[in-house]
């Protein structure tokens, strides 16, 4: 009698970076996968950082067990030296793996003959839109960073009239017009006060006013590749902060999230624009893993300065680990969809979406 050919396994492993509370896949995605003749095993808690118990993988149809020795490893944060050691020869890990940045596992990880997709990696494509965690999570971190300012402001968001007077609404400048950007400027405005967007973009000048902001244009386009911003000349560079700094100043609030790829975030609240600013305002720093836009940024910490309150917090998808954890997880298993077929692994590196995100892969002779 001939031998059942073993299923592909996919592996959630548990996160051990410090303060990293989400999981790269939650129960409820299980089932589908499992479905799919799948077998995914899930590292004893690895979900319970995002509210969501080994019950919970189990009753899906996961089972427990060393994850890490998967066909298919899915990840959060990028590997360890110790968790690349844990990965199996010839075997796949998918999640964030900071391809751009200098100090990354990608190296590692080809020493060690694992094949791996970076998240960061997936083109921004129309049909690649489902796959792009970089999106999901700068959602959210749009969100919390203005509820973060929201908590550390002296002031109100919304006007309110009562009794005792009308309090103004609060005056929100966003720097850098992302997703994260955008979604910081729509929360503002649900809050009540009125929030103003800049980029060096000034295609997304009408994005910036469909969630009801207005536009700061200071007639500086740096558009780039693949939906970033290019870096600005010396002379751009120097006519942008003097006209910034003059809007920083009349603001109660500035939430900075712009980034350029592979290099240093551009400086774009400077120390003198941190001392214009009225007593009690506050910057939200989103870029302080790359050195932070404002001048006095101290990565990860809450700082006053001048008596206005600067935070640069460093993972901020990780503080609502809930939803976080299903944005990715619908990452992931989209991912997975055009890798695997008919329940084996058979990626088609004709696909510019798996050609692009694979940054490291065997040859047919190493496989």
């Amino acid at each position: 009698m001939q031998s059942e050919e073993p299923r592909l396994s996919v592996g959630v492993v548990k996160e051990a970076q410090a303060g990293e509370r989400r999981v790269a896949l939650v129960p409820k995605a299980v089932a589908p996968l499992v479905a799919k003749g799948l077998r995914v095993v899930v590292e004893p808690g690895a979900g319970l950082g995002a509210l969501m118990p080994d019950e919970l993988y189990v009753d899906a149809g996961a089972e427990l067990g060393d994850a890490w020795s998967a066909d298919v490893v899915l990840k959060v944060a990028p590997p360890t030296p110790a968790e690349i050691g844990y990965l199996s020869p010839g075997s796949t890990l998918i999640g964030f793996l900071a391809p751009r940045n200098a100090e990354n596992p990608i190296e590692a990880l080809r020493k060690a003959g694992v094949t791996a997709y970076a998240v960061e990696a997936i083109p921004r494509i129309s049909r690649a839109q489902v796959m792009d965690a970089l999106s999901s999570q700068a959602n959210v971190a749009g969100y919390r960073a203005t509820l973060l300012a929201a908590s550390l402001s002296t002031r109100f968001f919304p006007m309110l009239t009562t009794a005792a007077g009308t309090v103004r609404p609060a005056r929100v400048m966003v720097l850098g017009v992302g997703v994260a950007g955008l979604q910081a400027l729509a929360t503002a405005k649900r809050l009540g006060a009125r929030p103003t967007g800049y980029d060096v973009r000034p295609e997304v000048a009408d994005q910036v006013r469909s969630v009801g902001a207005e536009w700061l244009d200071l007639g500086i386009d740096a558009a780039g590749e693949g939906g970033y911003a290019r870096e600005l000349t010396d002379d751009e560079r120097a006519r942008q902060q003097q006209a910034l700094q003059d809007a920083i100043a009349a603001s109660d609030v500035v939430i900075t999230t712009a980034l350029v790829p592979g290099r240093p975030a551009p400086r774009l609240v400077t120390a003198e624009a941190v001392k214009g600013m009225k007593a009690g305002s506050v910057v939200v720093d989103l870029a302080g893993e790359t050195g932070g836009n404002c001048e006095l940024t101290e990565p990860g910490q809450v700082v006053v300065k001048n008596d206005v309150t600067i935070a640069s917090p460093l993972n901020l998808p990780a503080e609502m680990p809930e939803h976080s954890s299903e944005l990715y997880s619908k990452n992931l298993t989209s991912l997975l969809d055009l890798l695997v077929k008919d329940g084996r692994l058979e990626p088609d590196y004709d696909d510019e979406v798996l050609a692009q995100a694979c940054v490291t892969r065997l040859t047919p002779t190493e496989s």
